[in-house]
Formats: structure tokens, C-alpha cells, sequence
């Protein structure tokens, strides 16, 4: 499950070229995701919220996203994620990120501040009370200030099937590329109703979780919002699904082709 509250974080959506034309989102962005396991097993919820915010005499947005499980995998597998970014309203560069996580009895607690300008991530490592300083590459993102730069700079005029992105970012204590692969248009059904989307390959390590570097699958909406709606990964051991189930303060009209 850890994994997949990774993605919805980190990798939700991917763009070939970038502008800066209108922003996808703003102050009061709230989603609501449900998981469920091999198809019919709740396994769990993630919100992702958005609000204003002011850091350093920088006007920011504060991004909170969560994660726990619920149901029955809670008695025998209990998560509780809590995962923070306060990044630039312009640039979306963010300054600073914060990671608290319990995820069966697996715990981090780390805040990692970021110099943009000398490419520079500032660690503390809270639980083991150890501080670092890193370089980073240029422009670097943390997984949460990935997703909202790329919603927010996606051009989807020019996506082609088979295209794919690139995108550096710095997790834990070491900096991360990842790789999306956009694989065309799909009338989506939802719990919304039908919705037009475009759908993605993320990357991912085969092994012990995956069973393959191609396990995964996301669908976004076509409309100005670029909501997440839905992720599948297929795991050495069942299937894994998270689906958009609430939303609101959305910044743009959220397109539907047939309503529920």
C-alpha cells in the first residue's frame, strides 16, 4: 500500500512540454482516494489538500497528504502517512517537505529543506537524529511538489502516444528520477460518471512488490484540473486499486460525458 500512496503523491501525471498558461489548481483543492486490494478488499483511504500559506516571508501553498488503512487489513497491517510540502506559487519549487510515517510498525519522521538557488537539500532525520546536507540536481522537486508542477505545467496539445517524461526528484536522502509513458485517450467509468482521460505507464522497480517494471497504470482527466482518478498496480502477490471518490474546491469545471 506504501507504494501506492507513493504514486498518488508523487507521480499522479506526466507533460512532454511545459507553460506557465493557467494554473490547474489553487487554495482549497481537496481530493479523497479509496483502495481497495485484488478487486473487493477495502484496503484503505489518501487525501491530498491544498491551502495558502506563508513560509519565511514566502507566499506558498501547503499541500497535507494522508494515508491510513482501514477494514480488515488494518488489524494486521496498520499505516498512518503523513506527508507535507510548502512549495512556490509560481515556480511550484518547493522549500521545504516533511515525512511521518508508520507503516507496520516501519516508521520515518523526516524534514528535508530545500536551497533551490544553490541546489542544496538540507536533511534532518528526526527518529535517528541525524542531520545532512546533499547536492541536488537543478530545479529538483519532492515527491509530493512533482505532482502539482506537473498538473500544472501539462500541455496536453502536444502528448503522443509513446511519449515520456523524465522527472528529478529527492526523496528520503537521495535524489530519484522517474519515468512516465503516456499511452493515449480512454473513456474512464467512474464513481462521477464517464469521464474522458489520458492514461499513463509510471515506472516502477520489479521485485518484491511488482511484478514488473510496466505494473502500473494511472488515468487523469482531460479537462484543466488533471484530476488523478484512478491507479491499478499489479503486485507479485494480487492487485492494488486507487480511485478518486471525493473532491472539491476543484479550480476548473470537472468535464463528465455521461453522469451517475
Amino acid at each position: 500500500m506504501k507504494k501506492i500512496l507513493l504514486i498518488i503523491f508523487a507521480v499522479c501525471i506526466s507533460t512532454i512540454s511545459y507553460s506557465q498558461e493557467e494554473s490547474a489548481f489553487g487554495d482549497g483543492e481537496w481530493f479523497k482516494f479509496k483502495m481497495s486490494y485484488s478487486g473487493f478488499l477495502k484496503a484503505g483511504n489518501a487525501t491530498l489538500t491544498v491551502s495558502d500559506a506563508t513560509l519565511e516571508n514566502k507566499e506558498v501553498y501547503h499541500v497535507v497528504g494522508k494515508g491510513w488503512t482501514t477494514g480488515m487489513i488494518k488489524w494486521f497491517f496498520k499505516v498512518e502517512d503523513r506527508y507535507e510540502s510548502y512549495f512556490d506559487k509560481q515556480t511550484i519549487m518547493p522549500y521545504k517537505f516533511i515525512r511521518n510515517i508508520d507503516e507496520g510498525g516501519y516508521t520515518k519522521d523526516i524534514e528535508i529543506d530545500f536551497d533551490q538557488e544553490n541546489n542544496k537539500a538540507y536533511v534532518n532525520n528526526k527518529k535517528h537524529n541525524r542531520q545532512s546536507v546533499i547536492d541536488t540536481r537543478p530545479n529538483i522537486q519532492d515527491m509530493v511538489s512533482t505532482f502539482y508542477y506537473l498538473r500544472n505545467n501539462m500541455d496536453t496539445d502536444t502528448l503522443k502516444i509513446g511519449d515520456e517524461v523524465r522527472v528529478d526528484m529527492f526523496f528520503d536522502e537521495e535524489n530519484y528520477g522517474f519515468k512516465l509513458k503516456y499511452l493515449g485517450e480512454e473513456i474512464l467509468d467512474t464513481e462521477f460518471g464517464d469521464v474522458e482521460t489520458l492514461k499513463f505507464r509510471p515506472y516502477v522497480m520489479a521485485g518484491r512488490v511488482f511484478k514488473e517494471e510496466e505494473s502500473l497504470t494511472l488515468w487523469v482527466s482531460k479537462d484543466k484540473n488533471k484530476l488523478p482518478l484512478r491507479i491499478k498496480a499489479d503486485l507479485a502477490v494480487g492487485s492494488l486499486r486507487a480511485d478518486l471518490d471525493a473532491f472539491k474546491g476543484l479550480k476548473h469545471p470537472f468535464q463528465i460525458v455521461v453522469k451517475r
